[in-house]
């Protein structure tokens, strides 16, 4: 919605004459049409204002009670139930202009978390490394960010790869995340890479070692760990600066004698504080021993260093004027390091701000174990919907507005936390339901030919709604016919004498039942019982008209976690505890309503659940639509 419309409909929206009032929703009530908010995937100002005009309004609020309009009050009831704060804001109104506070700091105020020091400007940033594709483990810190980058605050946001180390990344990685950041809506204001800054990087630290905060280091990695450890200086600590100086220009060069060292920071060996025991901050990549070194998919074979992760963070984020680095709580104790190397360089200081880590139950979000599974072929790809990246999740049929909403309301937590998907699919659920399109599916295996007794001999169609409480969804196409199919599980519960309801149509009395040596219902006779009360029936199924040739074929899919354990500890070994049963499917025929389904349409399965079209029917006659289960709170994961 432009600023011109939504000037017209909240200016219009206040309006008390009902017949000046008519249009106004109407035409408010078709835009919100298949739309959760007016704009974007989250609540914004256009929601709350509109939303506030409404409940100001007592003709408009009176219609919505009534719902005579459907849309706008889904809308409205979504909004009170989901936002009770959007009930204070009208409240203050109600009082008068003394009591009421700015939309913005209701904004700002609505997840709890605010920054310091704002009144400068906010500039955050977004620093995925490109050694996998995004999971939903960053999803929490891209939305954080852009939060507080333009919805708290009037800011902007950096996306900068943090390609430090190229033994691990790759252009696709780097691809796939600006692709799922366009996906979240995630606004950034540029793309940038720490690579940009090697030269820059390279010069802070060769000040670091002339200055005497850093030195050469060639003592045996094992041995430094061991030092680090117990709090014991290194024999090369109190090395010349100038000796160093020349070291690390080895190490620029690749020389033997050069490769033999890294550089550490001098910063304090015997602290209570491990990131301060001298950690390194320039190092040559450390290849496995079966693998080759390959060049820097951006920078090729210039460098034959990298900065470390520590070292490069502080320093690029005070050079692109950062106001505010958001980092989960896992890094506090680096806090201090953080600091120390602003300090040493002076160079401009910038606020932390931490959160804590969102874990998921029977998850695993480390790159190398994701990794391990697309290699080995336990999964599809990355993008496979019982993984937990972001195209996963979107592919199994997870909202974006849901989880960016969910994720921003955990912001303020400094408790790491193992959710349980179940609380998200849950929310999804509220989401899709108003919305999502009714259709029918019975499945093709050992399908039950059910003959109609009093049904038409001549197949007729009626038009039906898509969705029961919400019409503006649009009509379906019903066939009725004398001849219908039924899944065999619900044939196999019926009784000869049974009065059943076939649903859309009226009651059926069962007549005969035909089953073979296996005990399979291979036939049934019904009579139809219009007359019946439909109240009254214990069971009542979805049935299509076998006459209907333009039934599409359809494959259903239903899928499990990949873990078998909750929590897998640092000891366990992954391959112990991945689930060798994590998907299923069915064949089944669908709804001739089916054929004009698009990829990402998500609909209900009458008694089956909601799923997401992951590949539409192209119209072939062996063509198959294929439906991928969203799970919602109850089902599986």
């Amino acid at each position: 919605m432009n600023n011109h419309e939504f000037l017209r409909i909240q200016n219009g929206l206040g309006l008390l004459d009902f017949k000046s009032l008519e249009q106004i929703l109407f035409d408010f009530d078709r835009f919100l049409t298949l739309r959760t908010f007016v704009g974007g995937f989250s609540l914004t100002e256009k929601d709350s204002k509109l939303w506030t005009v409404l409940c100001l309004n007592k003709v408009a609020l009176g219609l919505i009670r009534r719902s005579v309009f459907v849309n706008i009050t889904r809308w409205y009831t979504y909004l009170e139930k989901t936002y009770p704060e959007l009930q204070d804001e009208a409240k203050l109104q109600k009082s008068g202009p003394q009591a009421a506070i700015s939309a913005a700091d209701q904004r700002q105020s609505r997840y709890g978390i605010q920054l310091q020091d704002t009144d400068k400007g906010v500039v955050t940033r977004f620093p995925p490394e490109p050694s996998g594709y995004l999971h939903i483990g960053h999803a929490k810190a891209a939305f954080l960010n852009d939060y507080f980058a333009h919805d708290a605050y009037n800011g902007s946001l950096i996306l900068r790869f943090d390609d430090t180390n190229p033994t691990k990344e790759k252009q696709e990685y780097e691809d796939s995340s600006i692709e799922d950041l366009v996906s979240m809506g995630i606004r950034c204001q540029k793309v940038t890479y720490t690579s940009d800054y090697f030269e820059q990087l390279y010069q802070l630290c060769q000040k670091l070692i002339s200055q005497g905060d850093a030195y050469a280091e060639d003592t045996d990695p094992l041995v430094q760990k061991a030092d680090r450890k117990a709090r014991k200086a290194s024999a090369r600590r109190d090395r010349p600066a100038s000796e160093s100086l020349a070291i690390f220009k080895e190490m620029r060069d690749g020389t033997d004698f050069g490769r033999k060292h890294c550089i550490r920071a001098r910063i304090a060996f015997d602290s209570s504080n491990g990131a301060l025991r001298d950690p390194i901050i320039f190092r040559f990549p450390q290849w496995g021993k079966d693998e080759e070194p390959q060049p820097h998919h951006r920078t090729g074979w210039t460098w034959n260093i990298y900065p470390t992760y520590d070292f490069a963070c502080p320093l690029v984020d005070s050079i692109e004027g950062v106001t505010h680095a958001l980092r989960t709580t896992e890094y506090s104790d680096r806090n201090d390091q953080y600091y120390w190397f602003l300090k040493a360089l002076d160079m401009r200081q910038v606020h932390l701000w931490d959160f804590a880590r969102l874990n998921f139950i029977r998850t695993f979000l480390s790159k190398r174990k994701l990794s391990k599974v697309v290699d080995s072929g336990r999964v599809d790809g990355w993008d496979d919907p019982r993984m937990p990246t972001i195209r996963g999740i979107i592919r199994r049929g997870l909202r974006i507005d849901v989880l960016r909403d969910f994720m921003l309301k955990q912001g303020p937590s400094r408790n790491v936390v193992n959710m349980d998907w179940t609380v998200l699919w849950a929310l999804n659920k509220k989401a899709i339901d108003p919305i999502a399109p009714r259709h029918t599916a019975v499945e093709a295996k050992n399908i039950v030919v059910a003959t109609i007794y009093g049904g038409p001999d001549t197949p007729y169609h009626e038009a039906r709604p898509k969705h029961p409480k919400n019409p503006s969804i649009g009509m379906k196409d019903v066939v009725f016919a004398n001849r219908v199919y039924l899944d065999q599980a619900d044939a196999a519960s019926f009784k000869e004498g049974e009065e059943i309801t076939l649903m859309t149509w009226g009651n059926a009395i069962v007549k005969t039942i035909t089953k073979s040596d296996q005990g399979t219902v291979t036939a049934l006779d019904l009579d139809l019982h219009l007359q019946g009360d439909v109240g009254k029936t214990e069971k009542k199924v979805h049935w299509l008209a076998a006459q209907d040739d333009k039934l599409i074929q359809g494959e259903l899919w239903e899928f499990d976690h990949l873990l078998t354990k909750d929590n897998l500890e640092k000891t366990d070994n992954l391959d112990d505890f991945l689930n060798h049963d994590t998907e299923s499917s069915v064949n089944a025929f669908l709804d001739a309503g089916a054929a004009s389904l698009a990829a990402g349409d998500v609909i209900q399965l009458e008694r089956k659940g909601y799923y997401r079209v992951d590949k539409p029917a192209t119209g072939q006659s062996d063509s198959k639509i294929v439906l991928f289960k969203i799970p919602t709170g109850t089902t599986k994961r």
